[in-house]
Parts: C-alpha cells; structure tokens; sequence
C-alpha cells in the first residue's frame, strides 16, 4: 500500500505516463468507504440521463442504460489518470445540444448528428490539450459574447423544462415542491447559516441533491404523477447489442462530412460554457490544495482536456451521449473538497474520494433495485439539474458582461441562442458586438457596472 508512505507536501505515489499520472485504489490512494456509499445512491444521477435520450433518439431505456453504463466506465479515468476532480456531464450546454439535435429528423440522420457532434468536440479538446491553446482559443471571443453564449444556455435549460410538452407538464407538483427545497438548500443564505450552527445540517448538505431526489420518490406518487416504484432484485441488464447495432458507426456507418460541418457553431458554443467548468474545477482543487498543505495537488488543464476530450471521442462512437463528457460534476466536488478539507483523517487523499465516489456510482448502475427505485422520477431529476444548471448558467454569464452595453448584446444574443440555435447566435453575437464596438470587436468597455470591476480598477489605482 504505497498510499501509507506518503510524506507531509508529496503527491500522492503515481506511475508516470506521460503527460498522465496512474494511480490505482488500495495501491496508491486509500479507499474511502463514505464517498463510495454516497456514489451508490447518487448514481441516480447518472440515469436521469436516460429520459433525454428516449426522447430526442427514441431509445428503448435498457438501450439508453448501455450509454448511461459506458460513460461510467469513462467517468473513472479521471482520477485514475492524475485529474483530481468529480467528473460528470457538461450540464450547461444540455440544452444546446438538444436544440442542435433536434433540427434533425429523427431515427438514423438525428443519431448521426449526435455521433457527429460529440467526436467533433472531443477531437477539439484533445487538439486543445495537445497544444495547450485552450485559454487563448476563449480569450478570443469577446465579453458581451461569451456572456451571451452562457446566458443562453441557462435560458434554454428553464425553457426546455417548462415549455409546452416539457417535464414541468408531467411532474408540476413534484417539481414545484422539489425546486423549491433544491434552491433553499444549495442558493439560500438561511440555509448557509444555518448548517453552520449545526452539525446536522452540515451533514444533510453534504448529501448533495439526492435528499431532493428520494423525496421526489415519495412526492410524485402522492400527487399522482408518476406509480409508486416496482423493485425488482437483481443485476441491471443494459442492451448493448441494440446500441450498437442500432445507435453507432457499427451499425450505422460514419456520419457524412455535413454533419460535421453543421455541428461546428454549437460545438464552439459548447465549449465556451465547458472552458468555464474547467476554470471552476481549478478554483476548487486550488481551495483543497490551500487547506491541505500536507497532500501536493496536481491540477493540469491540459491534462483534464486530453481526458474529457478522450472520453468524447470515444462515446461518440461506442454510444453517443446527449449530455457529453465533461470535466467536473460541480455539485459532488464540491462536497468532496469539503470531506477533503476537514483532514487527512477524514480523507487521505483528494484521488481517494474522487474515485471511491465513481467506483460507488458505477456499482450503483449494475444494482436492479437502485435502478427500479428511481426509473419512475427520472424526469424529475433531469428536471432539477436543469434547473439549478439555468440559475447558475444565467448568473455567471452576466457576470462574464463587462458594461451595460455586453448585458445588453448578451440577452439578445442568449435569447437567439436559446430559441433559434447556436448558428442564430453566433451571427446575431458578431453583428451586434461589429456595430456597438467597431475596432473594439474583442475588448469593448469596462463602465463599472458591477462591483468586482470596481475592486479590480481600485486594486490597479493603488498598486
């Protein structure tokens, strides 16, 4: 067990290669026993995935499994590979993506699209990673843009819940009531200041949103909205015959050239709001890496983006993935770092919770029971994470704006983007940025419209 010999400022033991670091459980990082708990019921997660795909790509829900099983196995080589972090879905940029799909007749030329759209953004990343050219590629679009581009995707995940046909129709009471409880918990202060007073809150917060989803088991059959679940006992039993067969180049041949060249303003668009997850990753591994000073942490950007970008590419083609790979679950790192925080006893190392959660996530997908128990409210916990993604899509992306005038490009450009596609918004976004700006196209203005600005210029002014 190398995991014992650490010493105080070292990394935890690795085996080098390349630009990757190897580290396997029990070996190089102790095995944590709560993270793997909590990943076994959090896995239903994980399957709210499975009513998007039904829906935009009509798969059968075992068929759906297969994809929801595979991005799990692809989920462990983050950590296994030196990437300190939760990984989990690109959330923000759900909504584009099915907004792009959409616009495609469905059965094999929509699955094509998808296939097509997902490689694309994978060889991106990896491209990106390679070169090392990611933070430059999204310092060349402009503020009032790039806040348009991340509003819009907080527009489109509210719009695509309550919009006519949308889960909210299915589900009103149990959204309701579950929203309401999920934004006190995770955006209150009340709630903030209340677990700080006591030990128990604390604990419940920690659990993440899976209160809010076992309360959703129990409300949606009380209102009538969805039956009481069935559990059956057993292994889970994903098709993945049919997914190839059916949903990938196996089956289907390569998409044709234009599906690549279609996808190529929403794959950007995607990955301006991925750029920010990545940026967030490194804020809460740097927090960690400040309160425990006796683990070194090595957090690479480029790394991260060879391994989500791996994983993209490979789904595309072993089972496309409306919701993508992407480079962190924001929610569940948060609650690791702050496992993390409280000491080496608590965790000995920021990898062994990181991947003792993946491990219990992806044990929780091969259980029946677990799988039965939440199948009937899938749709409600989409709901939510789409949700809580729009909030926090909405309130970055303003404060991405650095005047007036960016809100004001931003919300016409986020609302092109949210109703008319990531193309719309691209040629809307340019145009206006072109007339308002002129020469300034990439910087525009900074009028103090908000705070942080504020601080910033007094900072430069003393300095």
């Amino acid at each position: 067990m190398m995991w014992k010999n650490r010493e105080d400022m070292q990394e935890s033991p690795y085996i080098p290669l390349g630009p990757f670091k190897l580290r396997l459980p029990f070996i190089h990082y102790r095995f944590e026993w709560p993270d793997y708990v909590q990943g076994l019921l959090l896995c239903a997660v994980d399957l709210a995935a499975i009513p998007l795909m039904t829906e935009l790509l009509g798969m059968p829900f075992e068929v759906a499994l297969a994809v929801v099983m595979l991005n799990g196995l692809l989920y462990l080589t983050h950590h296994l590979l030196g990437d300190p972090v939760v990984p989990g879905w690109i959330t923000p940029a759900i909504p584009l993506i099915m907004t792009y799909v959409s616009t495609f007749p469905e059965g094999n030329e929509r699955v094509y699209a998808l296939i097509g759209f997902q490689l694309t953004l994978g060889l991106f990343s990896i491209l990106l990673g390679v070169t090392g050219m990611a933070k430059k590629v999204v310092s060349l679009v402009p503020p009032a843009l790039k806040s348009g581009i991340i509003m819009g995707a907080g527009f489109a995940a509210v719009i695509s819940v309550f919009q006519v046909g949308g889960r909210f129709e299915s589900f009103p009471w149990t959204i309701s009531i579950a929203i309401g409880i999920a934004f006190y918990l995770i955006f209150s202060q009340h709630f903030q200041q209340l677990k700080l007073r006591n030990k128990f809150w604390m604990f419940f917060s920690k659990l993440g949103i899976f209160p809010i989803i076992a309360l959703a088991i129990i409300l949606a059959p009380i209102f009538r909205e969805a039956p009481w679940p069935k559990i059956e006992w057993g292994i889970s039993k994903p098709d993945f015959a049919t997914l190839w067969n059916e949903y990938t180049v196996f089956g289907l041949g390569f998409p044709p050239l234009m599906m690549f060249l279609t996808g190529l303003p929403t794959v950007l668009a995607t990955y301006i709001v991925l750029f920010g997850d990545v940026l967030q990753s490194k804020a809460l591994v740097d927090e960690a890496a400040e309160n425990r000073k006796d683990e070194k942490i090595d957090y690479n950007p480029n790394r991260a983006h060879l391994i989500f970008g791996g994983r993209n590419a490979l789904m595309s083609i072993l089972g496309p993935d409306v919701t993508m790979c992407g480079p962190m679950w924001a929610a569940m790192q948060v609650v690791i770092v702050e496992r993390f925080k409280e000491g080496k006893k608590a965790m000995n190392s920021i990898f062994g919770g990181s991947g003792s959660f993946r491990w219990g996530t992806n044990t929780g997908l091969l259980l029946l029971p677990i799988v039965s128990l939440v199948q009937p409210i899938l749709g409600v916990a989409l709901a939510l994470t789409l949700l809580i993604q729009g909030y926090v899509s909405v309130k970055i992306g303003i404060l991405e704006a650095r005047s007036q005038r960016d809100l004001g490009i931003a919300g016409v450009t986020g609302a092109v983007l949210a109703t008319k596609g990531a193309t719309w918004a691209f040629a809307v976004g340019i145009l206006l940025c072109l007339l308002i700006y002129g020469k300034r196209f990439f910087i525009g203005e900074n009028d103090q419209t908000f705070t942080k600005d504020n601080r910033e210029t007094d900072l430069k002014n003393v300095s």
